[in-house]
């Protein structure tokens, strides 16, 4: 009986551990502005052009955050202004602080003031002191908003609620008015036009844009993403050329798909994919039970792409300019849609548990369950912290089997 005891407590801890694994991982943002703001219609003009100028994109992937957000009528006097879209952009910067404000915070400001880093400053496109945001909390609960290139004459905005926070990731504000900033609504030149298929060619990627060059709708497909924002994963010219026998075994549509598998249209610069972990749509995703996705992961300075295939790792960076970037792996990124997964051969299989024959189970004792097997895994995990809390808990499940497999047999 004692025995038994021993065991049960050995189940415990194992089920204890399991709760524990997913929770010792690094959190993930669990937010999205446009849908936050989807849910304030005054809000529809700003968030239309939080996506616009492809901000919204940046709030979601940063952690520790304040979103100035103006109503349609105070929007109204900076469109009339009829500023360039990247002219717009460094405007709507100014409303993003690096640092969170909820309403609590605001009120309780030490010495009664704060200046605050905005995504204008941080990005380093402001000069001098432009794109930091003085805030002061008055007396009364008023609280001002102002950049501090505004200029003398130029009115603060006011505090007027809290829409949404998140402590202390994200807090989302509402301001009586739009933030000025002479620098911030200066003209911006706008980005030259980018040839990713040259800009390969020249950066050891020459393979990979041959065959982007071979299909014309798909290359149409990249150019036309640029705009909106777009990262690119190009294999470099060895691993194209070891890929090659598999590339042409596939259908015309497969070849297509495994080429847009490699863009991600959405741009992540390097400090971000080393900053991010988790799964990303591509080019190829196109809303069907076929995902085409995979998982961009860190470690300190490297960054891995992990499809269900193949593990592919960054080498160096082509192009690292927003909307842009293009980046080299060491390995064609094969999904799991075209592509059966491989069993692991390389590894032994383990030797088989000897089952002592004189030590037969009670009668009517049902067998334990066996371990979950590979074969039993989801068929689309769709983030990290999910595969990893499945993982743990198929480990755990195997490990109760075992042991109450030795409860069966030794104690009875």
């Amino acid at each position: 009986m004692r025995r038994l005891w021993d065991i049960l407590a050995v189940v415990g801890v194992l089920v204890v551990l399991a709760g524990s694994i997913p929770a010792t991982r690094a959190a993930t943002h669990i937010y999205n502005i446009t849908k936050i703001l989807a849910d304030h219609p005054e809000f529809s003009t700003f968030n239309h052009y939080l996506s616009a100028t492809r901000l919204a994109g940046e709030i979601n992937r940063r952690r520790t955050i304040t979103v100035l957000a103006v109503d349609n009528s105070a929007m109204a006097p900076l469109l009339a202004k009829h500023l360039t879209l990247e002219s717009l952009r460094n405007v709507l910067r100014l409303h993003i602080l690096a640092d969170y404000y909820g309403a609590k915070k605001l009120h309780q400001l030490t010495g009664g003031s704060a200046v605050a880093s905005s995504m204008f400053q941080a990005t380093g496109d402001a000069p001098g002191t432009s794109g930091y945001v003085n805030i002061t909390d008055h007396r009364a609960g008023k609280v001002t908003f102002i950049a501090q290139d505004a200029g003398d004459g130029a009115a603060a905005a006011s505090f007027v609620k809290s829409v949404k926070e998140m402590p202390y990731d994200l807090s989302v504000i509402q301001i009586n008015a739009i933030l000025t900033s002479p620098e911030a609504e200066a003209p911006v030149p706008p980005p030259a036009p980018v040839n990713l298929t040259d800009l390969m060619s020249k950066k050891g990627c020459k393979a990979f844009a041959d065959l982007l060059r071979a299909d014309p709708d798909v290359e149409k497909t990249f150019d036309a993403t640029v705009d909106g924002g777009l990262t690119v994963f190009c294999p470099g010219d060895a691993a194209v050329k070891a890929f090659m026998p598999k590339f042409k075994n596939l259908t015309t549509d497969g070849k297509a798909s495994l080429l847009l598998y490699h863009g991600v249209p959405v741009y992540y610069s390097i400090q971000m994919l080393k900053s991010n972990n988790g799964a990303v749509n591509t080019l190829a995703t196109d809303g069907t039970s076929k995902s085409f996705n995979y998982t961009v992961q860190n470690d300190g300075e490297v960054v891995t792409l992990k499809t269900k295939i193949v593990t592919a790792t960054i080498k160096s960076t082509i192009i690292d300019q927003d909307p842009v970037a293009v980046f080299v792996v060491d390995k064609v990124l094969e999904p799991r849609e075209l592509f059966k997964i491989a069993a692991d051969v390389s590894a032994p299989a383990p030797a088989p548990v000897p089952v002592a024959k004189k030590h037969k189970a009670a009668k009517g004792t049902a067998s334990p369950p066996a371990p979950a097997g590979p074969e039993e895994a989801p068929a689309d995990e769709k983030a990290s912290d999910n595969a990893a809390g499945r993982n743990g808990g198929r480990w755990v499940v195997a490990a109760v089997a075992t042991v109450a497999t030795v409860a069966a047999v030794g104690i009875y």
